[in-house]
């Protein structure tokens, strides 16, 4: 029976791990980068679970995650971020956690009105999805950080927050009858382009979809614009998620053909 292989102290581990995630941005720059990215935060409550915590301090975990991943798509270069963080039918959880969740985003959607890296750098923040849907202090962050980015041409950041793919296509659906029946738009008009122009995303489709957690489907994000992304998914709980992970999977969406079907 082999032996186990001796773990190396901590101090060689770090050194180890920055010069492969050196060597992994000097590839990576080599060739372009996805211009939209989405990711698919999944397995908070997994990672809080097995590590013996309540499921919201996994959340809070993964909000930690967030603010490393926006800086870590900045440094790349990615264009546009859009992050899957409460569909819609994630409001049928407990209560406890959902009240846990809003309290949660309304603190770090006002954190985010006011962090300099956001405003130094002139990122748009935008919440996705029926947003009449929130709680009023959750709606008064989003108003707060959507406010203080607006005239921000920088990056994009988005947050899907009682969001679903099939509800988005839905509410563009009526908007392009509206126009349709206030002879704004003509009924032969409606093309791909029109409805993709009438999402939240205004058709802006992502390149890559990243999901976190082990889970292999979409789960209702941006059905329509995910037409042809790459998709990718990796077993690692999202609090878990490394930048030499990002890397990782950049490098490899890098090596792909996109062909869009030609």
């Amino acid at each position: 029976m082999p032996l186990p292989r001796p773990r190396l102290p901590e101090p060689i581990r770090r050194l180890v791990y920055r010069a492969y995630e050196g060597a992994l941005m000097r590839d990576i720059r080599q060739a372009p980068v996805p211009g939209h990215v989405g990711f698919i935060m999944d397995g908070n409550r997994r990672h809080a679970q097995a590590n013996g915590q309540l499921p919201w301090e996994g959340h809070r975990l993964g909000s930690d995650t967030v603010e490393a991943l926006v800086e870590w798509g900045r440094e790349i270069g990615v264009r546009t971020m859009t992050l899957y963080a409460f569909s819609t039918e994630n409001f049928q959880r407990a209560d406890d956690e959902v009240d846990a969740l809003m309290g949660l985003f309304a603190t770090r959607l006002a954190e985010l009105a006011r962090d300099d890296r956001i405003l130094a750098n002139g990122v748009r923040v935008r919440v996705l999805g029926r947003t009449d849907l929130l709680p009023a202090h959750v709606q008064a962050a989003i108003g707060l950080v959507e406010h203080a980015t607006a005239k921000h041409e920088g990056s994009r950041l988005n947050f899907c927050i009682a969001y679903g793919g099939r509800q988005e296509i839905c509410d563009a659906m009526q908007t392009i009858i509206g126009k349709v029946e206030r002879g704004e738009l003509k009924r032969e008009d409606i093309d791909e382009t029109v409805l993709g122009q009438h999402l939240y995303t205004g058709g802006d489709d992502p390149d890559l979809i990243i999901r976190t957690g082990g889970e292999s489907r979409l789960s209702n994000f941006l059905l329509y614009q995910a037409a042809y992304s790459e998709l990718f998914f990796t077993d690692v709980h999202f609090p878990s998620f490394r930048k030499v992970d990002f890397l990782r999977i950049l490098r490899s969406y890098q090596h792909r053909k996109r062909r869009f079907g030609r």
